[in-house]
């Protein structure tokens, strides 16, 4: 049995962040990781120790949208590639539509709809939504209650952004190929504290579910 006075150090709390973070599924958020920590534990002190410690070795901690993970080197990567199917291109449709979201966002599909300037095919949203680029964030605090859209994590490791921060420019987003040489008419550069937090005239959908964990590994706290 375990001694429950026992108040782990620093070095400790590092070491049971990275068994934590080796162990789950997925990227994990720091409110996450401390949720199955002992109260007071500095979670930020420990994942900077980490990122310290990992750095230029061949496995190192990274964050994408506020969520951490760790992952191959950038300069190994070469070593995990193998031959595959090519993944299917987006169409030009497809590609403006997921620009007017990032900037846009929350955003219903007649709103992408009036920016764009012409219909959305029904199968242009699917098709994001399927590639894991697009999430349903809500429903619009209006008649019909329509659903908003915003850009999902895929969308952020896709382009290599750390978070809506990082969005590129007008300028930029031409140069990439995600927009026209004219823009739409309303198309505005990116406001990441609107594009990040809450809308007043958004309802929520459901919570997303809680990170899974290979329970080989983690079991409950004794």
């Amino acid at each position: 049995m375990s001694d429950l006075s026992f108040q782990p150090d620093e070095a400790e709390i590092e070491r049971r962040v990275e068994a934590l973070l080796f162990a789950a599924a997925g990227p994990l958020s720091a409110a996450e990781i401390g949720a199955r920590l002992p109260e007071g534990a500095d979670v930020g002190r420990a994942l900077s120790g980490l990122r310290a410690r990992y750095e230029g070795r061949g496995v190192e901690l990274d964050c994408v949208a506020d969520r951490w993970r760790f992952r191959t080197a950038a300069d190994l990567a070469f070593m995990m590639s193998q031959e595959r199917e090519e993944p299917r291109r987006l169409s030009k449709a497809a590609l403006e539509t997921l620009a007017i979201i990032a900037y846009h966002q929350p955003v219903t599909r007649a709103e992408i709809e009036s920016v764009r300037g012409v219909s959305l095919s029904k199968g242009t949203l699917d098709l994001l939504l399927e590639m894991g680029f697009v999430r349903l964030r809500g429903r619009r605090r209006t008649a019909g209650r329509p659903v908003t859209y915003g850009t999902a994590d895929r969308f952020l490791e896709h382009f290599g952004l750390a978070s809506l921060y990082d969005l590129p420019g007008v300028q930029e987003m031409k140069a990439a190929g995600l927009l026209d040489l004219s823009a739409p008419v309303g198309f505005e550069l990116p406001d990441p504290s609107r594009a990040t937090g809450a809308d007043e005239d958004e309802a929520p959908l459901l919570d997303e579910d809680s990170p899974e964990f290979a329970q080989d590994f983690v079991g409950e706290e004794r």
